[in-house]
């Protein structure tokens, strides 16, 4: 929706104005804030050890005033914190108050803590940012006027060395010391403003009110954050309570990371070359120039831009920031302690249980187990005659347990019945589930340490190092310090060590403040994970921005030698100004990228299989007539509090398509033509730029809402229970303690713990890759796999048969499903066109260095003064810059993605099309994606042989017939709900089987339907013949019913050699993947009644082989890959059996091997590499094995794409180079996690793509070859004829004129053009050195020869037959005109290459011979006789390319 500019404005200005609000309240003289009625005052001296009594007497002072509850002192915070009725005594009182008490407690001449002065709820901070801000906009104004007038300004080394000191850490230390850190910014900040001011620099002035802002969101951010951290502590004044710590000083100072060691040589580097240049020149202005070129004002201002940004978005969040410090110093930690009670919840659970009996249920002591010791109660607690109790005699333990704990830090318990010992437990403290996730982002940052040696933890999770915790934690951290390491701390604690730390995360857990961190999170570890994982992106922008600062420098260094002496700081602040803006907007970006990054979520791993229904119901706090509607709505708030990622809008999007390897080398572009003020070149590529990177976030947002509707149309309404009435609800409105009530058909909405299950059968194959139908009951399960838990229902999962009633335990991301979806975030690969342009750049940077290089000793050598020859040189390299580019490459991916869009592939970033083109290796899942995810008939035996349906013979149908007659008839024409029974009867169908086969006019009387405790079907029916009894059903159930079988179509007794025969016959079948049903049948008396007692003395018909089913088009789809040289990998959750099959049917085993999970585990990434390429099936992989494989393909080399359509393929799809949703049932996880989503069930939309990404590279590489072979041929002519005489070459404005008119028309008309004249066949045969490789390096040499050589001799020609200017102007006539004559000799030609061609032709006319236009570029009108020469040059240059094409 669009923003008015009054909306866009109230939201800038309300900060501020929030701000001076907050400071015109204030009428007290020291730092006052209030807060959810609560006052805090600072205190002096309240945070020093020993004056606690002191203190004492200042909180019993205030308690006997009128309107005040009660007063605490609050150390960490340098406050007394005072509970009071506004109405009665007033905030201002209270600081009055807090005088008094301390001038007669001694206490008056003691400092004020720092802590106070920062606090986020202490305005003083907020006032300052805004004060400075008005002084920047003021200072802008007087600058715009002062330019306009003209001024006199002050020289731009005043402001210069100013940013120097700022930078400086050994000239800012001591202002903080004297001032402190609000005081020492303030002063800084105003004093920057002035001198900026009055130096007339509206750019810094602009950069600094931006910067100022961000900071001024962070401090409002911040404010509303400590708000809401302050209503969570509550009432009690004991929460506000904090005792002075004995912190001992730091040994020494945080090392220096890359901004700081900038700012210090900064600092040394200035004067020392001020003085330099002042000695050899004698010139003041050109020495200044270099005290310009030393400010590192863009190393400071990038990291303060992300801090600023990440602070911000972490408020929202709610993370409370109480130190905004400590997101500065994110870059320099490289050591984590982190304290073991942080790791660990405080509850204990069970690790594993060894029953004393064989005749006990497994599944009963389990729940038993974690009634008594999972939910926390006390063990000692008998529960209808349950008990558990500590062992102290180990020798009555299970042997495997007498040498101790298998688990380090376990403990030993019976489980008792009565007096009864019938189970062992071994119990250990329950961990976090965040805990693996903390210690990788720690691992991130550096060297991982954990605090208390006791507990063991450190041995649990796999952590070596360890150091004393508890009341030696601080002194842990000193000795840290001591070795010169930056340290940051992870407690639950508050107290010493979290104030030692150089950034102390503090975690409050049950309204327990832990006083003394910098940063407030909890109650779990998200807000560390977060913060902790974000230090390396903090290292990159900090490196970055200290590498704009450098080069910054050394460039306005070099400006500041070169040119007339009187304007060296100008040319100086060019680059630095430039980097200043650079470094901003790319930290800023970062800052936002960080801030968007979703908070990790404690997702429960509450073993809810293992518990009865009730227990779960209990800790649930909900029945089995399911929530009242006021507890879930309550419930449903709470959830809709929890953080989600954001629609991206356009700006973001945009952002994001400008993170490209282009963008640096267009940028650098952009500022050397405004240095040498060429500011027409800069805002041409700049605009190329940004267009280019709208169309990108265009095309992506477009897919995105095309998916969302895709995703909406999909969302189905859930029958459960609310206060014992049936209701209805969309899926997103669920919340765990709602009980559902799911029929055959239903989709699964959340996870759910049954407490009702008749005859239910799902299929899961969307979350494990199993095809098979699993079986549920309410009975716990204490598997492990999910695949085993027999009594939990998944989301995404299916109902296939019967009905149930189940309890929501998990939605959304706490899902198995949202788990897995989330598993691999990783950064994105560079793709192929960018990766081969930066190749290409290597090899093209130098050479245009070398060149300008060439062209400068030149001139010089001719005695050219040194601005004009600078001037030549710098314009040579801005010709190397390749602005088109990008443009033309999203232009040629757009075409083709709008190509897909009509073959019903949905392409949600548009760059997936370059990549598919380059694919390597094809990751398929097998269910759903190359096959249809649906069972059919397959085989028919007689039990002695087995035969293909469509082979089968006579003896074949009468099974046929046989299988039909036991299965169930649809209602009404229904669909029938089990798979099994739809694909006999559908196969049955095709083969024109009807139920009368070998029984003439037989039908059905009565029914035994299937149910999984009997695991089979029977029909009673009766025909001509008279009654008779089917049955169909698991062969090892059937067979043992039998006694006789059928063999050549007569009736025998079924002896053991027969029985043996007849099951190897199965065990063959089921090697095959195949599901094996046995049919059976026997005549039936006249009753018409049907229960089990009947299903006895059957004869054997035979069996029905039943299998998923290959798509038609599969085979030749994997058959067009594989020609096209792409690997193809089959990756499942199924049997490798099954898989095996299905790969063999499919020709992709091709001599490789099948590996399965367990295989997978046993191998390091390392023996995985090696082997991974050789492997053709990974069978029974879990989503975490599938995403380990597609890392190993990466590791080796190959460009990696995955297909698949399930809640498992996600992480894979998400983690591939190009991720591939098939199908329209494929998962909404698999379709948010892909690049490419097919909306039909058609596998050859993927060959599609394939030629499409060969298309485009075709498209792409031409594109390439005429824009960097054109700037190639641009640059060989000027330096040729550079050397020859000093008016040789091109301008800076034909420079633009020659890419303009070359680059973008004509060369985006070749980019979105479908390749003619080449067949799908041909484009596979392709390859990525093929498109991007040696022939695109050809063609971009060859190119730019023939464009050099043919201006070159139509400046020769023109230069004989007339002056140096028409001489000029030939040539660049020569040059568009031949790289256009090239363009249009391509292959490929359509009307719209022509078009653009002719239109460039058209627009070069016009500018030359109109006379005011010919002067503005530098040339002038030509005769027919320079035309002739022109187009003659230009023809022999098409006829050449045309030659060696």
């Amino acid at each position: 929706m669009p923003v008015s500019v009054g909306a866009l404005a109230s939201r800038l200005l309300t900060p501020v104005t929030a701000a001076v609000r907050t400071v015109a309240r204030l009428g007290a003289s020291r730092a006052t804030w209030s807060s959810n009625g609560r006052a805090y005052v600072a205190a002096r001296g309240v945070h020093v050890p020993g004056n606690e009594e002191r203190a004492g007497l200042i909180s019993r002072h205030l308690e006997h005033l009128g309107g005040v509850e009660w007063a605490e002192i609050n150390a960490a915070l340098g406050c007394v914190v005072v509970g009071h009725d506004p109405e009665t005594i007033g905030v201002a009182e209270l600081a009055d108050a807090v005088e008094e008490a301390e001038r007669f407690s001694g206490l008056a001449d003691e400092p004020h803590a720092e802590a106070g002065t920062i606090h986020p709820a202490n305005p003083g901070s907020a006032f300052g940012h805004a004060l400075v801000i008005a002084a920047n906009l003021t200072g802008l104004g007087y600058a715009t006027v002062a330019r306009a007038l003209p001024v006199p300004a002050l020289p731009e080394s005043v402001p210069a060395m100013l940013t120097t000191a700022d930078s400086a850490p050994q000239i800012r230390g001591p202002l903080e010391e004297r001032l402190g850190r609000v005081g020492a910014d303030l002063v800084l900040s105003l004093g920057s403003a002035a001198a900026h001011t009055f130096a007339q620099q509206p750019t810094s002035l602009l950069a600094e009110s931006a910067l100022q802002y961000c900071l001024l969101r962070e401090s409002q951010a911040s404010h509303r954050s400590w708000l809401r951290w302050d209503a969570r502590f509550g009432t009690p004044p004991e929460t506000r309570r904090s005792v002075p710590q004995d912190v001992q000083d730091r040994p020494g100072s945080l090392p220096f990371g890359p901004v700081e060691r900038v700012g210090h040589s900064a600092v040394l580097a200035g004067p020392a070359a001020f003085a330099a240049a002042l000695g050899m020149t004698r010139n003041v202005q050109r020495a200044q120039g270099f005290l310009v070129a030393a400010a590192p004002r863009a190393a400071q201002l990038g990291r303060e831009a992300f801090a600023a940004q990440l602070g911000f978005g972490l408020a929202e969040k709610g993370t409370l920031v109480l130190d905004p410090r400590a997101l500065r110093k994110l870059d320099r930690l490289d050591t984590v302690v982190v304290d073991a009670a942080a790791l660990t919840t405080g509850r204990r659970a069970v690790q594993d249980l060894v029953p004393l009996h064989d005749d006990l249920d497994s599944a009963e002591l389990w729940e038993w187990a974690h009634a008594l010791i999972g939910q926390g109660e006390s063990v000692e607690t008998p529960a209808e005659g349950w008990s558990a109790r500590p062992v102290r005699d180990r020798s009555t333990l299970p042997h495997q347990w007498r040498n101790g704990p298998t688990t380090p830090g376990g403990r030993f318990f019976s489980l008792d019945r009565g007096a009864d010992t019938v189970a062992m437990l071994e119990v250990a403290d329950e961990i976090d589930p965040l805990t693996d996730k903390l210690l990788a982002a720690a691992r991130g940052v550096g060297t991982v340490r954990i605090a208390g040696r006791g507990s063991r933890l450190a041995e649990r999770l796999g952590v070596e190092e360890t150091v004393p915790g508890g009341t030696h934690l601080a002194g842990s951290v000193r000795a840290l310090q001591a070795e010169g390491r930056g340290v940051a701390v992870v407690s639950p604690h508050g107290g010493a060590g979290l104030a030692s730390a150089d950034l102390g995360i503090g975690i409050a857990r049950e309204k327990s403040p832990p006083w003394g961190a910098d940063i407030f999170g909890g109650p779990g570890l998200g807000e560390s994970c977060a913060v902790l994982g974000l230090s390396p992106l903090a290292r990159t922008v900090s490196r970055r921005s200290a590498q704009f600062a450098a080069v910054a420098s050394v460039s306005g260094a070099v400006l500041a030698l070169l040119g007339p002496a009187y304007r060296s700081q100008g040319r100086a602040g060019v680059p630095v100004s430039a980097a200043t803006v650079l470094a901003f907007g790319a930290g800023t970006w970062w800052g936002m990228q960080a801030a968007g990054r979703p908070m990790p979520q404690a997702a429960p791993r509450t073993p809810w299989h293992t518990m009865s229904p009730s227990t779960v119901l209990q800790l649930l706090s909900s029945s089995p007539d399911g929530l009242s509607d006021e507890e879930a709505r309550n419930r449903g708030t709470e959830q809709a509090q929890r953080p989600e990622r954001r629609q991206v809008s356009l700006v973001r999007a945009t952002l994001e398509e400008l993170e490209s390897p282009l963008t640096p080398a267009l940028v650098g572009g952009a500022t050397l033509s405004a240095g040498i003020g060429a500011v027409t070149d800069a805002a041409v590529i700049g605009a190329v730029l940004g267009m280019n990177a709208l169309i990108g976030a265009v095309q992506r947002l477009r897919a995105d809402r095309a998916l969302g509707k895709l995703l909406e149309a999909s969302t189905i309404p859930v029958a459960l229970r609310r206060d014992g009435r049936q209701v209805s609800v969309v899926e997103n409105e669920l919340v765990p303690g709602d009980v559902v009530e799911l029929v055959s058909g239903d989709s699964v909405p959340a996870d759910c713990r049954l407490l009702h299950a008749d005859g239910l059968e799902v299929d899961e194959s969307s979350l494990t890759g199993e095809s098979q139908l699993v079986t549920k009951t309410e009975a716990a399960t204490p598997a492990a796999a999910v695949a085993e838990r027999r009594s939990m229902l998944y989301q995404g999962t299916a109902v296939a048969a019967g009905e149930a009633r189940a309890v929501v335990v998990a939605t959304g991301t706490d899902t198995e499903a949202g788990r897995t979806a989330g598993l691999e975030e990783g950064p994105a690969r560079t793709s192929g066109v960018a990766a081969r342009l930066q190749s290409l750049t290597k090899v093209t940077v130098p050479l245009c260095v070398g060149a300008g290089v060439v062209l400068l000793a030149a001139d010089l050598l001719r005695g050219r003064a040194l601005g004009v020859a600078v001037g030549r040189a710098v314009s040579l390299a801005v010709a190397a810059v390749p602005e088109g580019l990008p443009f033309v490459a999203t232009a040629a991916e757009l075409a083709s993605a709008q190509r897909l869009s009509r073959r019903g592939a949905l392409v949600r970033n548009s760059s997936t099309i370059e990549a598919l083109g380059r694919a390597q290796a094809l990751c398929f899942d097998k269910t759903g994606t190359l096959t249809e995810g649906q069972i059919s008939l397959r085989y028919v035996s007689d039990g002695t042989r087995s035969l293909p349906v469509e082979e089968s013979a006579r003896v074949h149908r009468r099974v046929v017939g046989a299988a039909l007659r036991a299965s169930p008839a649809g209602e009404n024409g229904e669909v029938l709900p089990h798979p099994t029974d739809r694909a006999v009867v559908e196969g049955a169908q095709e083969l024109g089987v009807s139920p009368d086969e070998g029984m003439p006019g037989w039908w059905r009387l009565e029914e035994l339907p299937f149910e999984p405790s009997r695991s089979y079907h029977a029909i009673l029916g009766t025909s001509e013949q008279g009654q008779l009894l089917s049955v169909k059903g698991a062969p090892e159930v059937v067979l043992a019913q039998c006694t006789h079988r059928y063999a050549d179509g007569e009736r025998v007794p079924l002896d053991d050699a027969a029985r043996q025969s007849i099951m190897d016959e199965m065990d063959r079948l089921a090697r095959k993947g195949l599901r094996v049903l046995a049919v059976a049948e026997r005549p039936a008396s006249d009753r018409r009644d049907l229960d089990e007692s009947r299903i006895r003395d059957l004869t054997l018909s035979g069996m029905v082989a039943l299998a998923d089913t290959i798509r038609p088009t599969a085979a030749e789809s994997v058959a067009q890959l594989q020609q096209a040289g792409v690997q193809i990998v089959m990756v499942t959750g199924d049997h490798p059996s099954t898989a095996q099959a299905i790969a063999a049917d499919l020709n992709v085993l091709n001599g490789h091997s099948v590996m399965t999970g367990p295989d997978l585990d046993a191998l390091d990434d390392t023996q995985l590499s090696t082997v991974v390429g050789d492997v053709a099936v990974f069978a029974r992989v879990t989503p975490e094995q599938k995403a380990r494989i597609v890392r190993a393909l990466q590791e080796i080399g190959r460009i990696v794409a995955v297909t698949g359509d399930g809640a498992n393929d996600a992480p894979a799809i998400r983690l591939a180079d190009i991720g591939i949703a098939l199908g329209a049932q494929a998962t909404p996880a698999a379709r948010g996690a892909a690049d490419l989503v097919v909306t039909e069930d058609r596998i050859e939309t993927i060959v599609d793509a394939l030629v499409e990404g060969r298309a485009m590279w075709a498209s792409v590489r031409d594109a390439l070859a005429i824009l960097l072979g054109g700037n190639l041929g641009e640059i060989g002519y000027t330096v040729i004829t550079g050397l020859v005489t000093p008016r040789g070459g091109m301008n800076a404005r034909q420079l633009l004129l020659v890419n303009v008119l070359t680059d973008v028309l004509p060369a985006m008309a070749i980019a979105v053009r479908p390749p003619p004249q080449i067949t799908p066949q041909m484009l596979l045969a392709e390859g990525p050195e093929a498109s991007l490789g040696a022939a695109l390096t050809r063609d971009i040499y060859r190119r730019g020869a023939i464009t050099a050589g043919a201006a070159t001799a139509a400046w020769f020609l023109g230069r004989m037959t007339g002056t140096a200017r028409h001489a000029s102007t030939v040539a660049l006539v020569a040059l568009i005109s031949a790289q256009l004559g090239q363009t249009m000799a391509i292959r490929g030609r359509t009307p719209l290459v022509l078009g653009c061609a002719l239109a460039s032709v058209a627009a070069l006319v016009v500018v030359v011979q109109l006379p005011g236009l010919s002067q503005f570029f530098g040339c002038t009108p030509l005769w027919p006789h320079g035309w002739g020469i022109a187009l003659g040059a230009a023809s022999a240059a098409t006829l050449a390319g045309l030659a060696v094409q």
